[in-house]
């Protein structure tokens, strides 16, 4: 169980440090919230410049509203920290 959480703490971390990837993390929390996530998902579908593999990644982020919330609350959380 320790180790699950380790690796948990270590992925936010990670998130957390990478701007591109906080801010897309954070926008789809957002949009996950409010109830707009499928749109950004059609439109990240028909997005010709946005190769197979990160459409698949967001997708199945998009699935993980747990997870989107959890990243959202630890760099709101770990903002002063930074």
């Amino acid at each position: 169980m320790h180790d699950v959480w380790l690796h948990d703490l270590e992925s936010l971390e990670a998130i957390s440090q990478d701007t591109s990837a906080c801010d897309v993390c954070l926008r789809m929390a957002e949009l996950s919230r409010c109830g707009r996530l499928e749109p950004f998902l059609q439109e990240l579908a028909i997005d010709a410049d946005i190769d197979a593999v990160t459409k698949s990644t967001l997708a199945e982020l998009a699935c993980a509203s747990g997870f989107l919330s959890a990243v959202e609350d630890y760099v709101h959380r770990t903002k002063v920290m930074h």
